[in-house]
């Protein structure tokens, strides 16, 4: 398979078309292999316009959602940033390439151990992979212009808006009622604002991202 060609196709047919108008966003997108990211049974499969499974409750999001889900989030060459899911690496690969540095959390020890193989395979010298519970971030190392959740969520993520710095933004797929949408968070002092940017297809949600289960009697 020419997975350069597909990566190509990809940006053209699923991002461009979405309204992601990013230059640099968009060269990244065509540049890093989606497949090296995925197990090997589900390499061919890297381009299609579908959540692709990788792991137990964990997907990559196709790249119409995750383009637009980093679009919205506006990231910056000077940012400090938090990839709260760095799951194997991907989303971590994709904003070294725009921002200053990636702090990386991943909670599973064999993802996070894959995403730090595949990061240096890849020669990405601006990310640090850390093992610990992505629902509470990164204190220690923040706070953090932008803070990315690969992924869905159904809580408001009040531990990681913590970590934000002042006019700081936190890029979430959040999922309520059976519909999710991309969130951005904008922190004012103590005060945090949501905004909803777009409609997503995602529906995996990220373990330490779910909502408390309720019994109706």
């Amino acid at each position: 398979m020419d997975f350069k060609a597909a990566r190509r196709r990809m940006v053209e047919s699923q991002v461009r078309t979405n309204d992601v108008t990013d230059l640099r966003l968009q060269a990244a997108l065509e540049t890093i292999p989606r497949e090296v990211f995925l197990p090997a049974g589900l390499r061919e499969q890297a381009y299609v316009e579908r959540e692709l499974p990788y792991a137990p409750n964990r997907a990559m999001l196709t790249a119409r959602d995750f383009a637009k889900l980093v679009d919205a989030a506006d990231p910056r060459p000077g940012d400090l940033c938090l990839d709260a899911v760095a799951g194997t690496g991907y989303s971590t690969a994709v904003l070294a390439r725009l921002v200053d540095m990636v702090v990386a959390v991943e909670s599973d020890e064999a993802l996070a151990a894959a995403a730090q193989e595949n990061l240096t395979q890849l020669d990405v010298g601006n990310a640090a992979v850390i093992t610990g519970d992505s629902a509470k971030g990164a204190p220690d190392q923040g706070p953090f212009d932008l803070i990315l959740i690969d992924g869905v969520i159904e809580v408001r993520p009040d531990t990681l808006l913590a970590q934000l710095k002042d006019h700081g933004r936190l890029a979430a797929i959040q999922r309520r009622g059976g519909v999710s949408r991309g969130v951005i968070y904008r922190r004012s002092g103590d005060a945090f604002a949501a905004t909803e940017k777009f409609d997503a297809t995602a529906k995996t949600v990220i373990p330490g991202f779910a909502a408390a289960k309720t019994f109706v009697f």
